[in-house]
């Protein structure tokens, strides 16, 4: 009796479920001091142009880091036409200018219409520089391909609009638990007199109901990053195999509480320092008696400087924290198909004081640390990633390059070249 044909999935897979799996750590070749010529020229180019340059910057930086990142010994690729980055440029600067005439010119309509807009808009952009963003990198001849239907990009998109219900919410509650307030805001009392000068006081229902708002708009929030970030991954494919990801939406709220409390200690440890700070200065200043008005200037530019300074490393550690926090979650939770997967040794604390120290750096040297701190936090997070192949590399690449599909949306994507590379 004959048997019928496997498919070549099947075909593809049998071989591999016995094979040995090779670890392969991935590698960073890029230096500092490279890196900053590619960035000290963008920046010029930048200035000098007004920031026209922009597109040409992106797809500088963009193709220096792909070129360093080793993959098993093979750097990625990035290879999208600059015509369509400037086009997809070109684009979002229209929209942001027709944006900005609209307000400055009072034209409310045309604000709102625009806002709505963007909103309706905004998974669409998403989805479409995922598309132009992965169309066009390649490994070992091998294309990233963002396969999500435009169905299942919005129905991941429902925390947006959720948002806009939840304040849509708030405002109408604000009319009921403080009538006075809100008529207050709309320029009348509620004799129907002119527009008093003096706010009404706010009751605790109005406050329980901004927290709620916030709270929610918060939630919202979470869950919007984590659709993203499963749609991305699930829905993205390196030849024929897709993604693989196990995280949970729970996994990302734990992530965000933690780095409000990381946010919290770092906000009272910076209280404690400015107001022995505040104290040590008042005691100085009376000492000096009638010379301290000169110093009481000094003190000012001094204190204003180190404030901006404080809510700078106030908020560095608790970014680097969920930074780091999620880049381990992510990595160790994502693979491709049943034939890759990664995992992720990624130092939490370390990264923390990396960022705080290249933060300081990057103050201390009026920015021209920035490109090294860039340079060094990649490297950091990319060499704690070891990619766990079953089968040789070799092989299993020439397997899906045969298997490779293409698509037309991919095609339109690559023609609206919306890139939102950084």
């Amino acid at each position: 009796m004959e048997h019928p044909p496997r498919s070549n999935a099947s075909a593809q897979a049998a071989p591999l479920e016995s094979a040995a799996i090779d670890a392969h750590p991935l590698e960073f070749s890029g230096r500092g001091g490279e890196y900053f010529r590619v960035w000290i020229v963008n920046v010029l180019l930048s200035i000098v142009t007004l920031g026209l340059y922009t597109p040409w910057a992106r797809r500088r930086t963009v193709q220096y880091f792909y070129g360093h990142t080793l993959v098993a010994d093979s750097p990625l690729e990035f290879t999208a036409p600059q015509r369509k980055m400037v086009t997809g440029f070109v684009l979002l600067v229209l929209l942001t200018l027709a944006y900005n005439i609209a307000v400055d010119t009072g034209q409310d309509t045309a604000v709102a219409l625009l806002l709505l807009g963007g909103a309706v808009l905004a998974p669409y952009l998403w989805a479409s520089a995922m598309r132009f963003r992965l169309g066009n990198t390649r490994w070992r001849g091998l294309r990233l391909r963002f396969a999500a239907s435009w169905r299942e990009v919005y129905s991941a998109s429902w925390p947006v609009f959720a948002i806009a219900l939840v304040w849509i919410g708030v405002v109408f509650g604000l009319r009921w638990v403080a009538p006075e307030l809100a008529q207050a805001l709309d320029g009348a009392t509620p004799d129907g007199d002119e527009k008093s000068s003096a706010m009404p006081a706010l009751p605790p229902a109005l406050w329980a109901l901004l927290l709620l708002g916030v709270v929610l708009s918060l939630l919202c929030f979470i869950r919007l990053e984590y659709n993203y970030q499963s749609l991305l991954v699930l829905r993205t494919h390196l030849g024929a195999e897709a993604g693989r990801w196990k995280p949970v939406y729970m996994d990302f709220v734990k992530i965000w509480l933690a780095t409000v409390g990381v946010f919290l200690l770092c906000v009272l440890g910076m209280a404690a320092l400015v107001t022995l700070a505040a104290g040590g200065s008042v005691a100085l200043l009376a000492g000096l008696g009638k010379n301290a008005g000169v110093w009481v200037f000094f003190l000012f530019l001094f204190g204003f400087f180190a404030l901006f300074m404080l809510l700078l490393l106030a908020s560095a550690p608790a970014r680097a924290y969920r930074e780091a926090r999620m880049f381990l979650l992510q990595w160790n939770n994502i693979g491709v198909s049943q034939v890759a997967r990664f995992r992720c040794t990624l130092s939490v604390r370390g990264f923390v004081w990396l960022r705080v120290r290249n933060l300081l750096l990057t103050l201390l040297t009026l920015g021209f640390y920035r490109p090294f701190a860039r340079v060094s936090e990649y490297a950091m997070k990319l060499e704690s990633v070891t990619l766990h192949v079953k089968g040789g590399v070799d092989q299993l690449a020439g397997q899906m390059l045969r298997h490779q599909e293409g698509g037309l949306g991919d095609a339109l994507a690559d023609a609206a070249g919306l890139d939102l590379i950084g």
